[in-house]
C-alpha cells in the first residue's frame, strides 16, 4: 500500500512539473514578441553603452588628459594661478573641468583645483571643488580630507575641519597619512581648549603608528596637553 501511494505521490508530482512547464511554454508563445522586444533592448542598451564608451569616452579621456598636461606643470612649479586658468593655448584646471565635466581626468581635476585655491587663500572655493572629488585610491582621498580640513581650519570653523580630518583617518586608513591626520586633529582641539581630546590623539599616535615621523616627538605633544587639560 506504501509503495502505490509513494507512486501516487510521485505521479501528481510530475503532472504538477509538466502543468508548470506548460503554463511557462504557453506564457512564452503568447508573449513572445514582448519577450523579444525586451531582449533586442537590453542588448540595444548594452551594445550602446560600449559603444559610446569605446567611441565617445575614451578618446574623449585621451583629448582631456592631453589638455591637461601644462596645467599639471604649472601646479608642480607652484604657479598654482596658471594651473588654475592657463596661460596662453593652455587651457587650466578649470577649462578641464568646464569643457571635460564626464570624464575621469575632470574629477581629478576638481582635486587640483581644491589645492590650488587652498594655497592662493580662498578656502571656500578650495572646499568646494575637494567636495567634488571622487576617489577610491587610500592616499588621495586622505590628501583630499586633510586639504578640506585645512581649509576649514584656516576659515576657524574647527568642528569641520575635525570632522574632515576624521573622515580622512576612518576611512582612509594607512601608515602614512593617519598619523599625519591625527596630529592635525590633535592640534585643532588644542587650538580649540579640547586638551583631552588633543591627547586622545597623540597617544593614538603614540600607540598605533610608533614608526611613523609623527611619533618620533610626539610626546612632547602628549606632554602639553596633559599639562594644560590638568593632568
Amino acid at each position: 500500500m506504501a509503495s502505490k501511494a509513494n507512486q501516487t505521490k510521485a505521479d501528481q508530482s510530475l503532472d504538477g512539473i509538466e502543468s508548470a512547464l506548460t503554463r511557462t511554454e504557453m506564457f512564452i508563445e503568447e508573449n513572445s514578441k514582448t519577450l523579444t522586444i525586451a531582449i533586442l533592448a537590453i542588448v540595444v542598451v548594452v551594445a550602446g553603452f560600449i559603444g559610446v564608451k569605446r567611441l565617445y569616452i575614451q578618446p574623449l579621456e585621451e583629448e582631456a588628459a592631453g589638455q591637461m598636461f601644462m596645467a599639471e606643470r604649472f601646479f608642480d612649479r607652484d604657479s598654482f594661478d596658471l594651473a588654475l586658468n592657463g596661460y596662453g593655448t593652455y587651457p587650466g584646471f578649470l577649462a578641464v573641468i568646464d569643457d571635460y565635466g564626464i570624464t575621469k581626468t575632470a574629477n581629478l581635476a576638481s582635486y587640483y583645483a581644491g589645492i590650488c585655491y587652498l594655497k592662493l587663500g580662498n578656502y571656500e572655493e578650495a572646499i568646494s571643488f575637494l567636495k567634488d572629488f571622487d576617489t577610491e585610491d587610500v592616499l588621495l582621498g586622505a590628501a583630499q580630507y586633510s586639504a578640506m580640513g585645512d581649509a576649514y581650519a584656516e576659515l576657524k570653523e574647527y568642528g569641520k575641519a575635525v570632522s574632515a580630518y576624521k573622515t580622512g583617518v576612518n576611512d582612509y586608513l594607512n601608515d602614512f597619512t593617519t598619523p599625519f591626520l591625527l596630529k592635525k586633529m590633535g592640534i585643532i582641539y588644542e587650538e580649540n581648549a579640547e586638551f583631552g581630546k588633543a591627547a586622545e590623539q597623540y597617544r593614538r599616535i603614540k600607540k598605533d603608528f610608533p614608526e611613523s615621523t609623527e611619533a618620533r616627538d610626539i610626546e612632547k605633544y602628549i606632554s602639553r596637553a596633559d599639562l594644560k587639560s590638568g593632568r
